[in-house]
């Protein structure tokens, strides 16, 4: 009887599927060095490279922030020894007529420089948005002021305004106006300083208004012009809500500009000899400091000036601050209500 022949399974050779693995990986032991020195470098690295900031921060700016803090408790002389004064030197300025009179120049320079500056920015800013012949050469024409060093400006309009021979006073006089003694009088003294700061810094703020109103939407206008807006009330009613944040940004930072205010007001009575006035009709915080520190060598009164401009520049930053969370606060009640 014949029988047929059967493939014996048994003999028949391993499937090996094509990419698989002939041999078991070999785990990464994870107390080797390299295991280790892979881990200390991911999480190190990032430190290592911050650290170079902080590094310079700690040398040139909390160093002498906590130094200068110790000196205003001290009465400190050049070349002399510290005595702990405690907070006598903050109750000497309180009590002193100078650090008011100079409180006081600081807030008015700083509001009549500030107020027209803005204002003067915001309307350049709208008419540099205009699709204007040659807009590009007008956008770098006019941060060429602010490229412009202060001792440079502050020169200039020294001469400018210079009582005897100043072109200002030759315009005035063929209007009719007497001659103005720039240089003595208070108010006139202020308003030329603060002449020095809005010509050097409207461009500036001009710009950043300018990128803040391109990120507009046209979709806004297009629709305002449809319901028979003017272009001057969709500046009022788009333009100006639109960029808020802008302004209330450039506001703080020309308000702690005008707190620091020292090269403009020292330069313009320098070139007569009389930085800050002869009756300090324009001494600033900073001009005072300098005073105190460099002048007279009293470098515990000089710190102590230099922290109550701190204490205002962290409150004007918490005015900001409290601004800012109002008008978000306003724009989710808004939302929510719609």
């Amino acid at each position: 009887m014949a029988t047929s022949l059967q493939p014996d399974q048994d003999a028949s050779p391993p499937v090996v599927l094509s990419g698989s693995p002939k041999e078991p990986k070999k785990h990464r032991d994870p107390d080797s060095w390299r295991s280790r020195l892979y881990r200390i470098d991911l999480k190190a690295t990032p430190y290592v490279y911050v650290a170079p900031f902080f590094l310079v921060f700690a040398a040139f700016g909390l160093f002498p922030l906590v130094y200068t803090g110790w000196l205003s408790l001290q009465k400190v002389e050049l070349g002399g020894e510290a005595e702990w004064r405690g907070l006598d030197n903050y109750i000497r300025l309180w009590d002193s007529d100078f650090f008011w009179n100079a409180l006081a120049n600081t807030f008015t320079i700083g509001l009549i420089s500030t107020v027209p500056q803005l204002l003067m920015a915001l309307g350049l800013a709208h008419l540099l948005n205009y699709r204007i012949r040659g807009r590009g050469f007008y956008r770098v024409a006019v941060l060429a002021p602010y490229a412009t060093s202060i001792a440079a400006a502050a020169l200039v309009f020294a001469q400018l305004f210079n009582t005897d021979y100043g072109l200002i006073n030759q315009l005035l006089g063929y209007v009719g106006i007497d001659a103005v003694n720039w240089e003595t009088e208070k108010w006139p003294a202020q308003i030329a300083i603060s002449t020095i700061v809005t010509w050097r810094w409207t461009g500036y703020n001009a710009l950043i208004y300018l990128a803040a109103m391109q990120a507009v939407p046209n979709d806004l206008y297009e629709a305002a012009a449809l319901d028979g807006a003017s272009r001057f009330r969709q500046f009022i009613s788009i333009t100006i809500p639109s960029i808020k944040p802008t302004i209330l940004f450039t506001i703080v930072v020309s308000t702690i500009g005008a707190t620091q205010l020292f090269g403009e007001p020292l330069i313009f009575g320098g070139s007569l000899g009389i930085g800050g006035g002869s009756g300090n009709q324009y001494q600033t915080l900073s001009l005072l400091m300098y005073e105190k520190g460099w002048i007279t060598g009293a470098l515990g009164q000089a710190s102590a000036i230099a922290w109550v401009m701190l204490l205002l520049l962290l409150l004007i930053g918490l005015v900001q601050y409290l601004l800012g969370r109002s008008g978000r606060g306003k724009k989710k009640d808004g939302a929510a209500r719609s």
